[in-house]
């Protein structure tokens, strides 16, 4: 019995050594093909309408699974000016992503973003939180950039930062 023991333990803490040594192996090699798959990019907002104007600028790093599916995260920074109503806003944010090309000239597109809002009008000053929720999709321009429109389901026509839940987008990742 103490020599099953014995060889048991002995058996144990050798493949206990093989499979560590092993783990090391793979993790170093995702490392490598970790980062080798991340894409950095980002995306151009521009809204222009009668008195109102939209620009901002969402730079992003997006980790490709397949050639067909990507994650990331995004920060933002917009700014809008209402001319009818007098209204600056200096808009950041953060956000995550997810784009699927079901085929290669389409892109699918999901993002769940949180925005501080810093509204100015006048000599009055305003700051509160606003959660977007946008699905969209766009003409697949190569792997991973896109031209194409999003709706923002959680759209507030009070406290979202844009007139319409429909927008444009420009993605281009490298």
């Amino acid at each position: 019995m103490k020599r099953f023991l014995l060889i048991l333990i002995f058996f144990s803490g050798f493949s206990v050594q093989l499979i560590s040594q092993n783990e090391q192996a793979d993790s170093t090699r995702s490392k490598n093909s970790f980062f080798e798959d991340v894409d950095f990019g980002g995306g151009i907002q521009l809204s222009i309408g009668n008195g109102y104007t939209a620009v901002g600028l969402s730079p992003s790093a997006v980790y490709g699974f397949s050639d067909q599916w990507a994650s990331g995260v995004s920060v933002t920074y917009l700014y809008v000016n209402e001319n009818l109503y007098n209204f600056d806003y200096n808009i950041y944010g953060a956000s995550t992503l997810v784009l699927y090309n079901p085929i290669e000239e389409l892109q699918l597109n999901t993002e769940f973003e949180m925005l501080n809002v810093h509204q100015k009008n006048g000599e009055q000053k305003n700051q509160y939180w606003v959660p977007a929720w946008y699905v969209g999709a766009g003409y697949a321009i190569s792997k991973r950039g896109a031209i194409g429109l999003r709706y923002d389901i959680l759209f507030d026509k009070d406290k979202s930062v844009y007139r319409d839940a429909i927008t444009p987008y420009v993605k281009f990742y490298f």
